[in-house]
């Protein structure tokens, strides 16, 4: 049995588990660093013994010392030596991924990804990060920065991701999306249109992923157009994955498993236009297997990872 530790900016996760599956699970409220070690602790000493703890974590990170080195997403989680901290306390030996490389692993053993050697995970979520398994085998860079798809710039202008406008991020993650319904919000205010989900000024800090894509499903112009335009950003993202890495499957995660509807005809047409047909006709772009427990699997699948 192995233990898999999932952090993440909101929430974590401690798991005990096999290669056939998460067999038992205690998570809790992401909180300032101290006070989450402390419950990463407790609930590792209370899940079980395991050969091995493996760490999913957001980066930037550095897998090969298994330090953590001030995510966006973790205030405070300054170069915060996990690996060493859990293997010293627990006597067993600690690995770190971040966490779309740990997520690639869990769906190529797990989910989506199952039989194949050449796959690409997107995360798209809270930001979006790529895990690349290709020949069979994780592709991680030298220092764990392998795949960061996120941070290349598709436009000029745009929506700011990964520090930087106009970026996949920007364009293709719950914030990127929350900033493009914010924009367009506005600009349909100033023109004296009333949203259903945007009545004043006054709503629009509350607008979200969710709230768009509940608005754009009943047929609301301004939300449609906002997942038109990340949809087809994504189509040219993933139109440079095909053509760089020529996987046999794409594999998407979060927001896509919940907006599918609304991203992949604008996804698949501007895709079809942009990537090479030989390589496009050999891959096929799917939703994560393993949707909301996607986290568990990912960081007990850095466990088995780092065993190997």
């Amino acid at each position: 049995m192995r233990i898999g530790v999932d952090i993440g900016g909101t929430k974590c996760a401690v798991v005990l588990g096999d290669e056939n599956g998460v067999a038992e699970k205690i998570k809790f409220n992401t909180e300032d660093c101290k006070t989450t070690l402390e419950r990463i602790y407790d609930a590792v000493g209370a899940i079980g013994k395991g050969d091995s703890i493996g760490v999913s974590s957001g980066g930037p990170l550095d897998e090969r010392r298994g330090v953590i080195m001030s995510p966006p997403n973790l205030p405070g989680w300054d170069n915060i030596p996990i690996t060493e901290m859990l293997s010293d306390k627990f006597g067993v030996p600690a690995y770190l991924c971040n966490d779309a490389n740990a997520s690639a692993l869990a769906e190529w053993h797990y989910g989506a990804g199952q039989g194949t050697d050449n796959m690409v995970f997107l995360t798209f979520g809270t930001g979006l990060g790529a895990g690349i398994i290709m020949n069979g085998g994780l592709i991680s860079g030298f220092s764990g920065m392998a795949g960061e798809l996120g941070h290349v710039r598709l436009s000029d202008s745009g929506p700011i991701g990964y520090g930087k406008a106009g970026s996949v991020e920007g364009f293709c993650s719950g914030s990127g999306i929350r900033q493009l319904g914010i924009q367009m919000a506005k600009e349909a205010l100033l023109l004296g249109e009333i949203m259903p989900y945007c009545k004043s000024e006054d709503d629009l800090s509350s607008i979200n992923a969710k709230i768009l894509a509940d608005a754009a499903r009943l047929g609301d112009r301004t939300a449609l157009e906002v997942y038109r335009i990340s949809g087809e950003a994504l189509g040219r993202a993933l139109a440079i994955v095909v053509d760089l890495l020529n996987p046999e499957r794409i594999i998407i995660g979060s927001i896509f498993t919940r907006a599918e509807d609304l991203l992949r005809p604008h996804m698949e047409r501007t895709l079809s236009c942009e990537a090479l047909s030989l390589s496009l006709s050999a891959c096929k772009i799917l939703p994560s297997g393993l949707g909301e427990e996607i986290g568990d699997y990912a960081a007990l699948s850095v466990a088995y990872l780092g065993d190997k």
